[in-house]
Formats: C-alpha cells, structure tokens, sequence
C-alpha cells in the first residue's frame, strides 16, 4: 500500500494558518474544517507530484488541470463544485492577506451540477394511467381526453391547460402551442389523440361549457379553463387508481413522451423540436433514459443479457 508523500513544512503551514484564521472567523465545524484541509492537501500534493509551484504559486491553468484530472479520476461535478469551493475559500483569503497578487479561482467557472434523470414510465403503465379515468362521467372523459393528449404531444402541463380553441388544428391534426419565452411550435396529435379531442369537443365539452365563452380548449364544471394545479391533482388521483407507485411528477408524461419516441427509434433532433427545446443539450438527457431502459429490456429477456 502505498501513501502520499508529506507536504513540504511551509505548505502545511500555509494550510494550517488558514483552517485557524477561517475557524475564528465563522466558528465552523471540526468536520468542515478538516474537508478544507483534505482539499487543500490533496491539491498541494497534487502540484508537488506534478512538479509545479505550491499553493501561493498556483495559476488559473493549475486550477483547471486539477479539476481535470480529478474528472478523469472519477470525480462527480458535485465533488469538484465543492472543491473549486474550497480553493476559493483559500485563495480569497490569501488575496485578502496580500499573499498573493491574483486570486487563481477567480475566472474558473464551478461545474454544473449533475442533472438527475427524469422518471420515465413504461408503456403499459402510460396505457394503465390512460384507462384509469371513469369513462362513464364528463370529467372522467375530459380527463381520459387530456392525458391522451398530453401523452401523445409532450406538452407541459402549463402548455396543455392554456390551451385555447384557436389553436387547435383538426383537419391538420395538430395543435399549436406557445412554450417558454413566447415561442410558438407545431405538434401532432397522433389518431388516437386526435380522436379522443374530437369526441370531446363534440360531445362533453357543449355540456362543461354551460353557455360560457371561455376560450380554454379544457374547463371545468363551471365552464372555465383549469389551472396546472388543478389538473397535477386529477393526474395523481388516476395514477393511484392506475396502481402506479412510483413517484410522479407533473412533466411525467412529457418525460415519458421523449422516452418512447427515443425507444422506437426517433431523431433526437425531432424530439427536442417535438419538445420546443432551445438547446438540443436539454434533450440529450434523454438518451440517457432510453439507453438504461433499452439495457434493462436487453438483460430481462436476451437469453445472455
């Protein structure tokens, strides 16, 4: 087994003048403290190994190699953050106490964090959740009608229930919605959404409406638009209906929208403007998800899998 060699006396000098100043400062934690000096150490080892200036001597483009290679350690983008963090904190310090001339963090930019994968579900639970509204009642049918849609679009909540009847293209088969930022999108409905939105408007909406005028394409009882909340609870009380227990969310179906799409083949480009995405790199979150899912099936039922 073999260990890292020890720091040079004026680095952990250094190191131990800072701990000290910053636990008379704030008071924090031995814990917290003792991070702050692992980071510092690993660093400075680092620079020693590497034959580079200590830590007073550091520059922007040690910083970043530092980084660099702790990534291709293994390192997670919320390990680094907290490591850029705390060399901040030193070389704020030493800037402060005119140790040095320039503070080494000061144009290094934290990374992102990572980004948790949106919770997709299966087909058969999408077709579940589709079945659980009461069929035999308005509500039940303006409900089925609005799951059918969004599932079919990827629409936003938000998208689906500002909804207005102008926007609502039958003959063409699509709907034009306006997403963030006030950008407008055409999307297709698919036949059995398309379907499902015209016996609504037929034959369930005429009797919600009540006489009302309201422009919103799914109201209420009282014959006004829903709101987002309104509808999050309608979708939640089916899931539970549908037997579905694994947590939900309202952009559940539009996560599981862009999964599918994924699973059977389409463009990536197609979904992100399918999903009024403005960076394809928002979409590409999904190719995670459809890439875990396609691995899973592969193993459940590949006879070598």
């Amino acid at each position: 087994m073999t260990t890292d060699p020890p720091l040079p006396d004026t680095e952990q000098d250094v190191i131990t003048a800072f701990l000290d100043a910053l636990w008379m400062e704030r008071g924090l934690a031995d814990n917290t403290l003792s991070a702050y000096g692992n980071d510092l150490r690993g660093f400075a080892g680092w620079l020693a190994t590497d034959g580079r200036s200590g830590l007073l001597g550091a520059d922007r483009a040690d910083v970043m190699a530092y980084l660099a290679a702790r990534v291709s350690m293994g390192s997670s983008r919320r390990s680094s953050a907290r490591l850029l963090s705390s060399l901040r904190r030193f070389y704020r310090y030493q800037l402060r106490q005119g140790a040095i001339p320039v503070d080494p963090t000061a144009r290094v930019e934290s990374p992102k964090p990572d980004r948790p994968l949106p919770e997709a579900l299966t087909e058969a639970e999408v077709e579940r959740l589709l079945n659980a509204p009461d069929a035999a009642s308005l509500i039940g049918q303006r409900d089925r009608c609005m799951l059918e849609v969004l599932y079919a679009t990827g629409l936003r909540v938000s998208e689906l229930v500002h909804l207005r009847m102008d926007q609502v293209n039958r003959q063409q088969g699509v709907v034009r919605v306006t997403g963030k930022g006030g950008k407008e999108r055409l999307v297709p409905l698919g036949e059995s959404a398309l379907d499902a939105l015209s016996d609504y408007l037929q034959t369930v909406r005429p009797h919600l409406a009540r006489g009302t005028r309201d422009a919103a394409v799914f109201i209420t009882r009282r014959g006004v638009g829903m709101t987002r909340q309104a509808f999050w609870y309608r979708i939640r009380d089916h899931a539970r209906t549908a037997g579905i227990t694994k947590p939900l969310s309202p952009h559940t179906l539009r996560h599981s929208f862009a999964t599918h799409l994924l699973n059977h083949g389409a463009d990536l480009r197609v979904v992100q403007l399918l999903l009024g995405h403005t960076d394809l790199s928002t979409t590409q979150v999904y190719t995670h998800v459809a890439r875990a899912r396609l691995q899973a099936l592969h193993a459940e039922h590949h006879p070598r899998g």
